[in-house]
């Protein structure tokens, strides 16, 4: 009987390492993506996404509607392409919750945006991946923005 209950703790025990490793490799390709990001690095960005796939932002318009707009990776990947060298864009992410079952992960990581230095909007993002043999890639993102309820400058 002990020896099925130590066979039964080292089991739960490696899976729990390995759930946590998986969980390290998707926060490396998020920060990857984002080290892309700020440093304009299209092609590192790309290392970490699954090819062209959709984006979306959830927010509300002047007027205090629910709007939803769609767009391709190839979209976001143009706009950091092609940013003047005079913008920079800092994406603070404030914390990291993953969820890993498989070869599916989600991430979800709130963050403060920046725009030369000057708050510009706050929210969420919600990272779908997909582990490519061995290697998590960024499947869908969809993020929220807003200008109130934003912790700025207090993290």
């Amino acid at each position: 009987m002990l020896r099925i209950l130590l066979l039964c703790v080292c089991l739960s025990t490696t899976a729990m390492y390995a759930q946590n490793d998986e969980t390290a490799k998707v926060k490396a390709a998020i920060d990857t993506f984002f080290e892309g990001f700020h440093k304009g690095d299209t092609l590192m960005m790309k290392t970490v996404m699954y090819d062209k796939f959709t984006t979306q932002t959830a927010f509300k318009d002047k007027d205090g509607n629910d709007v939803l707009r769609s767009s391709e990776s190839t979209d976001l990947v143009n706009a950091i392409a092609n940013r003047p060298e005079t913008e920079k864009w800092d994406e603070r992410l404030l914390d990291y919750h993953i969820k890993v079952d498989n070869n599916m992960a989600n991430a979800w990581t709130p963050y403060e945006f920046w725009r030369n230095g000057k708050f510009s909007h706050c929210g969420v993002n919600s990272f779908q991946l997909f582990n490519d043999n061995g290697q998590w890639k960024i499947i869908y993102l969809i993020d929220t923005r807003q200008r109130t309820g934003c912790n700025e400058g207090k993290n």
